[in-house]
């Protein structure tokens, strides 16, 4: 069987995660880019081909052009509506396009949760520096932006003309959204489902930096929301027409309401899937490739209930060259499972971004205890140093 996945930029997920995957499961895997050189030096026993995988023509073009596709897939978030769209042409298995327009477009996201009752957030559009009469404080975001690129919070006006100035300059075209900053302690929910049946896999509890940015420094394991949140969640999800193959998606919870922040309608990434297939011991990439194939998912995945892990990003705090850093290490204290990855090369020079672009690494910790897991998670860290140099 052939399956095509859509990609930009190589990434650990599809390094470590569905190519892998895809070839227990006998696949001949295609891969369209338009970075071929970087998938030929990351997957050199992998077909690349060359595609302007933004343009769902090219890519339908590319497909028909080669061998009969059996599944059209994509775990990258600027590449869910082409997938979709090949997909549907090809009559295979796939995601609506109209559901992944909606993930991706935040503003579209907001008029139709509110459109279909669920949730109501106000929120415009931006595509010029403007000071609006909004329910400050807001949050500025690009509109289809993602992993917290160009997201500021802004308490007022004044502000609210500086940071997008500074964001468009960086951003020529961009469309900006910008909506009232919703309150509470911020979680995501992890689902995975064939179109007719949904697994809630859990999620995680997300730490920040502190405001007026969002990045996401520590990410704790959470088994079960409480039953009334996870209902709130899946009923937003349900007026977006979310429901096939993996979601990924960040909400907070304030006086026992949920409400959405955004959807990423894939699996969540940054190496948290690896660990989520770790911590519940099931082949989660092969049901995810499996259901753009036309499989049904089992009615129980036989997912483990009682693992704990936590994800924590070691992140630059200043501009400079990386001079001293931990390498890569996998190893077991006290029952924790331990891997960390370095995510910056030593003798690399970078700004000050303030997005997951700041991460120096990943530790990703699988235990049974979560007070354990924690506390190792805290003594390696501590035993490590990074040093940037200006």
């Amino acid at each position: 069987m052939r399956l095509y996945l859509l990609a930009l930029n190589p990434t650990d997920s599809v390094t470590e995660g569905f190519l892998p995957a895809a070839a227990r499961l006998g696949l001949d895997v295609t891969v369209l880019t338009d970075q071929p050189d970087a998938h030929r030096s990351a997957y050199p026993d992998i077909e690349i081909l060359e595609c302007d995988v933004r343009d769902f023509r090219a890519v339908i073009t590319r497909i028909s052009t080669h061998h009969r596709p059996d599944g059209v897939f994509t775990n990258s978030d600027h590449l869910q509506t082409q997938a979709a769209l090949a997909a549907a042409y090809f009559d295979l298995p796939g995601k609506d396009w109209r559901a992944t327009l909606r993930c991706k477009d935040k503003a579209e996201m907001r008029r139709r949760l509110a459109g279909a009752g669920v949730d109501t957030v106000w929120s415009a559009e931006l595509t010029e520096p403007t000071a609006l009469d909004a329910p400050y404080p807001c949050v500025v975001k690009p509109r289809e932006g993602v992993a917290s690129e160009d997201v500021v919070l802004v308490e007022n006006a004044e502000e609210l003309v500086v940071h997008t100035k500074e964001i468009l300059d960086r951003r020529p075209g961009a469309v900006l959204v910008v909506e009232e900053y919703l309150p509470g302690e911020l979680f995501t929910l992890e689902t995975l489902g064939d179109g007719e049946h949904r697994h809630v896999l859990g999620g995680f509890h997300t730490e920040l930096s502190p405001p007026p940015y969002f990045i996401e420094e520590t990410l704790t394991f959470v088994p079960a929301h409480p039953e009334p949140v996870v209902a709130q969640v899946l009923a937003q999800l349900d007026a977006l027409g979310v429901g096939f193959g993996a979601c990924h998606t960040e909400f907070v919870v304030h006086a026992g309401r949920a409400r959405i922040i955004e959807v990423n309608y894939r699996a969540i990434g940054d190496q948290c899937d690896l660990l989520l297939a770790r911590l519940l011991d099931v082949p989660l990439f092969e049901h995810i490739l499996r259901t753009h194939l036309g499989e049904r998912l089992p009615a129980d995945l036989g997912a483990r209930r009682d693992g704990a892990a936590r994800l924590e990003y070691p992140c630059a705090q200043r501009a400079g060259t990386l001079a001293d850093a931990p390498t890569a290490t996998e190893l077991t204290i006290e029952g924790v499972h331990l891997t960390y990855r370095p995510l910056r090369a030593v003798g690399e020079r970078h700004e000050l971004y303030r997005t997951n672009r700041d991460y120096l690494g990943v530790l990703r910790a699988v235990g049974t205890d979560q007070p354990t897991v924690d506390r190792v998670s805290a003594a390696f860290l501590a035993a490590r140093r990074w040093e940037i140099q200006p």
